[in-house]
């Protein structure tokens, strides 16, 4: 699932005493885990790592779960996650 939402971001960074202005693209990912919710986002963020430049940021959108005999199987956690488009 790809969201194709770009922005300007509001908190440029000065470097050399000028201020830069970053475009970034927005995309959705979710990961999953049988151990936490912390697990998760962090396996998410790994694999995005692995294959996206420049990843800034992440926001998490959802949780879900999975139960399995009456216990929780799995964990699922949406994430957006954005990252800096190339100059």
């Amino acid at each position: 699932m790809s969201v194709d939402h770009r922005r300007q971001a509001s908190d440029a960074e000065p470097i050399g005493g000028e201020v830069t202005e970053h475009v970034y693209r927005v995309t959705e990912i979710v990961g999953t885990s049988t151990g936490s919710i912390d697990d998760a986002i962090r396996s998410a963020v790994g694999r995005a790592n692995e294959t996206l430049r420049h990843l800034d940021w992440f926001e998490v959108t959802e949780i879900r779960g999975h139960i399995q005999d009456g216990a929780i199987g799995h964990v699922q956690v949406g994430l957006k996650v954005g990252f800096r488009l190339d100059d």
